[in-house]
């Protein structure tokens, strides 16, 4: 059973698919290829926590994650294998496989890299913008510091406009507002 149609080009992948997948084999991905995944199913997100034992009381983690069917699965394991970085776990709320990266690291020195070189499209590409701004300042430790951290959070809230957000922004704003930073 073929997984889909753009799988089956050999320039894709660099084997054939039946090669690759019949015998669950990892296999080399075109880095434009890998793009254009996330630019269909990959998402780039910045989350918030309250925590009260930080400087600034607000928890930044950013974080880059690819969902896909179940009979995908081995492509995510090239993808993972492809940025040699994150995990893949099975998420029950939507029923697919996700893979992703949370180390602020390795999203610094895997994943920006590669779409600063292979970029995404439009809109993507404009959250992608935002995302690696605020990567950076999370790298660099930037966020430690109120004034950043309000930046960031501005930012993160520009970002993906259509998704959900556990916590609203003028909360955040108003958590960072009662911390002494």
């Amino acid at each position: 059973m073929r997984n889909t149609p753009a799988l089956t080009h050999s320039n894709v992948y660099g084997a054939t698919m039946e090669t690759s997948f019949e015998k669950g084999e990892l296999v080399k991905l075109h880095p434009w290829y890998v793009t254009g995944i996330v630019e269909g199913e990959g998402s780039f997100m910045v989350s918030f926590n309250r925590r009260q034992k930080l400087k600034v009381g607000i928890e930044t983690r950013p974080a880059f994650s690819l969902s896909l069917n179940q009979r995908d699965l081995n492509l995510l394991k090239d993808i993972q294998a492809f940025f040699h970085c994150g995990a893949i776990r099975y998420s029950k709320a939507d029923r697919t496989y996700k893979y992703e990266v949370r180390s602020v690291a390795d999203l610094a020195k895997k994943i920006l890299p590669h779409f600063q070189k292979y970029p995404l499209a439009v809109a993507k590409g404009q959250d992608f913008e935002k995302f690696a701004e605020i990567v950076r300042l999370v790298h660099a430790r930037q966020h430690l510091n109120g004034e950043v951290l309000k930046q960031i959070i501005h930012l993160a809230y520009s970002m993906n406009l259509s998704g959900k957000r556990r916590i609203a922004k003028d909360e955040l704003l108003r958590w960072l507002g009662e911390m002494k930073v």
